[in-house]
Order: C-alpha cells, then structure tokens, then sequence
C-alpha cells in the first residue's frame, strides 16, 4: 500500500525528541525519507537519518541541510520543531535568555527554511510546518519570553507563505496546547511543586488532560501531505479546546 509521503524527503528538526522525534516517525512509517537536524543524533526515531546541526549556526544549517539533500534526494519537506521554553513574567529572564530563546525558537526556523529553500523550489510538493503554540494569541501566566517568540513564529509563518507560495511552497504552522514530554516535564521541575503545576497544566485543556505528540504529529502530517495543497498560510489548533473553548468548571 503506497502513502501520500512515498518518495518525498522531509528535514525534521528537533527530531530527535517530543513533538519532533515523533512527526519523524510517523514520515518514515507513512513513505518518507527522512533527516533528523538535532544536537544530538544517537538517538534516532526509527527509518530516520541524522544530522549534527545546531540551528543558531547558519554554517551547521547550511551543511546538515545540504548532506541531506545530497544523500536522500533533494527536500521536499521541512519541519521546524526545534525549540526552547522559558518561565517568568518580563522581569524573571535576562538579556542574554532573551537572546538565546528567540535565536532558537526564531531565527533558527528563519534559517533552516532558507537554507531548505532552493530545494523546496525543485519540488512539486513542497511544505514547511512550523512549530507555533497557542502561547502565540492567549496570554499564559508566566511565559513572556516564550509567548514572544512564538507569536513572531506566528508572524514569520504568514509573512513565508506570502512571499513563497508563487514558487509552489507552501508554509503554514500548528499551534499546541500544552504537550506532555520531557521538555514539559523539566520545565516542571522549575516550580516549587511540579505536581500542582502538573495538574493545573492538564486542566488549562478543555479535554481536561495536555496533548500528545503524536496528536501534534498528525496535524503536522496534514499540512505537510500533499494532498492539503490548497493549506497555506494556516496556524492550525492543536489544543484540547484550550483558545476557543469555555466549559463550566466541573
């Protein structure tokens, strides 16, 4: 049985953990070829390649990009997972974590895309998923920096699909909830009580519970397949009810 993915090369970064590690395997196991840019790379999704890449390095992107177009044939697909968070209200980070979250968590999705943009021209099926949040539009306690970022993700995301979209690439975004990995769980560890933070996470969802990755994972794989050719430009919702919902307290 052949998938929408067969034959397509997707650059996943990131890839080697969270929302990342599991798009990468849900490509693989749907047809594509896939290319893990991560830090660390020996710990690969299964049916994945890896590539050292360190995305506030434009040399690293431009060469992990570059041996991965020339080893799996061509890219047909990119997507920007790699990232960071960070707690606080404007007063809690300094400059230099200012810096470093949005170098990461901007720039770095600045960066790869271009570096994957001649190739993405080549394609007859080109996409790029970046990773947003609904930090981007709701005002979440404690999360200035990281809200900044993510909401210049969302202005980046729209900004590409103008400029790109008559060059048949198409560029939208998801937007999670609150995800339950090992990024949330160390991000826990920075609260006096990690349980009540933990539970206060799961309820910020309508479902009353935070959201999967391989539940992100399957909204990336929309708007990456190409048969969601007519998607661009789309921040897509990935949040148990989180922006829109408001049910009674139970």
């Amino acid at each position: 049985m052949t998938g929408e993915f067969d034959g397509l090369v997707a650059i996943v970064t990131g890839g080697g953990s969270g929302i990342g590690r599991a798009t990468a395997t849900a490509l693989a196991a749907r047809g594509a070829r896939v290319a893990v840019l991560d830090l660390a790379i020996d710990d690969l999704p299964e049916g994945s390649t890896g590539y050292r890449a360190d995305v506030t390095d434009r040399a690293s992107v431009s060469t992990a990009v570059g041996a991965a177009a020339a080893e799996l044939g061509g890219i047909d697909i990119v997507v920007n997972s790699a990232g960071i968070s960070a707690i606080g209200t404007v007063e809690a980070n300094d400059d230099p974590e200012w810096a470093r979250v949005l170098d990461i968590n901007v720039t770095g999705t600045a960066r790869v895309t271009a570096a994957a943009l001649p190739w993405l021209r080549e394609s007859r099926a080109a996409a790029v998923v970046n990773l947003c949040s609904v930090a981007a539009l709701n005002g979440l306690p404690d999360r200035a920096l990281y809200s900044a970022s993510k909401g210049a993700v969302l202005a980046l995301t729209f900004a590409m699909a103008t400029d790109h979209v008559r060059e048949g690439v198409r560029i939208n975004c998801v937007c999670p909830g609150t995800v339950s990995t090992a990024f949330v769980e160390r991000m826990l560890q920075n609260f006096p009580d990690p349980v009540v933070e933990r539970a206060a996470l799961d309820a910020r969802q309508a479902t009353g519970r935070m959201v999967t990755p391989e539940e992100v994972a399957g909204a990336i794989l929309y708007l990456a397949s190409p048969l969601s050719g007519s998607t661009t430009g789309t921040a897509l919702d990935v949040d148990g009810g989180l922006t829109r919902l408001r049910v009674r307290p139970s």
